[in-house]
């Protein structure tokens, strides 16, 4: 009699424990960021400096733009788990080497600028490494699952983190609200620490030497140097039937949508006059709606014919984005925000999902890289022409115009066949 063996199914993400250390650490990392950044805000505007506020604000971005493709690079070679790691203990001792700076003296621009860029920096290194670590703590069938519990992180750490940094502030000054920044970093090394990484099968590109997290292959090629792997990676994606036509739908659809939610929205509320307490409805709107879809995504797990239905939730979001700037009272923008992330947040989770199942092990963290740059590079660069754009045309054509960029990246994934009929794992 032959005995056929029966595969154990996979446990769900959100009852797997190394899923669970993973979240914890992310979320532990995610209400630090906005601690900190609340914590800049404030030490950056006591210098009484307004030009120099901006500048300490904008300065972060700029290394994380320059920056985040070298960090793919980085997480390929020494494996994300490790990249992971050492960034958010460089941002922990930073953060808190600020802290104790500001206990000594009062923070100067030049101080502030400084830290900035550095902790800019470094994240460039932790944001695709990050995103490059679910395959490996997790089987390809939890992957959407898992970006659904990423998005509900993300979304708990903005309504925790902002009234905890403010609450900090308000009690010991931007010294214990950068002191509080740097022990959520500091809280996630141990989760990170606990990890079990899983193998990934994948051809070794190059020759060299393929690092993981707990076992080196050598052969006997030349390395290839950082720029050829990036080089190599940038064209892995632009020949990939799916990669490519991702990042397409990734940059268009948050071209189109960044501006008018961040910039647009406040002075939409303020030609209304809403004011900050309209602004705000809305913002808790789409936030909502976005937590529904990484919800929603997190039960349910798989969503059949994913390409397409990620396209279809585009247009649908850049539908409501339209529509925002047409409607006079806030409730009925709040209630329109809503479905606008829901729309939005599902489709953003399917991508990254796909993302994750369709790339190369190989090829992981520069793929995450490219993906994280258009989101992070593409909101400081989109202000201010949104702000140029609505003092010359007004809200109503300016959310049009974006609504119609937003439509055509869910437009342009729906002329790849192959994206169409992408699916994600069983």
């Amino acid at each position: 009699m032959t005995v056929t063996a029966v595969e154990a199914p996979e446990r769900p993400a959100h009852r797997d424990p190394n899923v669970l250390r993973w979240l914890g650490a992310y979320t532990a990392s995610m209400v630090g960021d906005s601690i900190y950044f609340m914590a800049l805000a404030w030490a950056a505007a006591r210098t009484g400096s307004a030009s120099g506020t901006g500048l300490v604000l904008a300065a972060g971005s700029i290394p994380r733009a320059l920056l985040m493709l070298g960090g793919g690079v980085l997480a390929d070679r020494l494996g994300p788990r490790r990249v992971v790691i050492g960034s958010d203990a460089a941002r922990a001792v930073l953060v808190l080497g600020l802290a104790a700076t500001l206990v000594l003296t009062a923070p100067t621009v030049g101080v502030l600028v400084a830290v900035a860029l550095l902790f800019g920096a470094v994240d460039a290194l932790f944001l695709p490494a990050v995103g490059a670590l679910p395959p490996r703590i997790s089987p390809p069938g939890q992957l959407a699952r898992i970006q659904g519990l990423r998005g509900l992180a993300a979304r708990g750490a903005s309504i925790v983190g902002a009234p905890l940094g403010g609450v900090a502030v308000a009690t010991g000054g931007p010294t214990l609200a950068f002191a509080t920044a740097g022990a959520l970093f500091a809280l996630s090394l141990p989760l990170l620490l606990g990890l079990r990484i899983r193998p990934l099968p994948g051809p070794v590109k190059h020759g060299g030497t393929v690092a993981g997290d707990h076992e080196e292959r050598t052969v006997t090629e030349e390395k290839p140097t950082a720029r050829q792997d990036l080089v190599d990676g940038l064209r892995y994606i632009r020949r990939h039937p799916l990669l490519g036509p991702l990042m397409i739908v990734i940059g268009l659809s948050e071209l189109g949508f960044v501006g008018p939610l961040n910039l647009g929205l406040i002075l939409l509320s303020e030609q209304r006059g809403w004011g900050a307490a309209g602004m705000g409805w809305i913002v808790a709107g789409f936030a909502s709606g976005a937590a529904g879809a990484a919800l929603l995504i997190a039960v349910r797990g798989r969503v059949p014919r994913a390409g397409l239905v990620m396209c279809l939730t585009v247009l649908v979001g850049a539908t409501g984005i339209a529509a925002v700037a047409q409607i006079p009272s806030v409730p009925l923008a709040a209630a329109t925000a809503a479905v606008v992330g829901l729309f939005i947040g599902l489709a953003g989770a399917l991508c990254g999902a796909l993302v994750q199942t369709v790339a190369d092990p190989a090829y992981l963290g520069r793929v995450t890289s490219v993906s994280t740059l258009f989101t992070y590079a593409l909101i400081p660069l989109s202000y201010p022409a949104t702000g140029a754009a609505i003092a010359l045309w007004g809200t109503g054509p300016v959310y049009a115009v974006s609504a119609a960029v937003c439509a055509a990246g869910g437009a342009v994934g729906l002329t790849f066949t192959a994206l169409r009929r992408a699916e994600l794992p069983r």
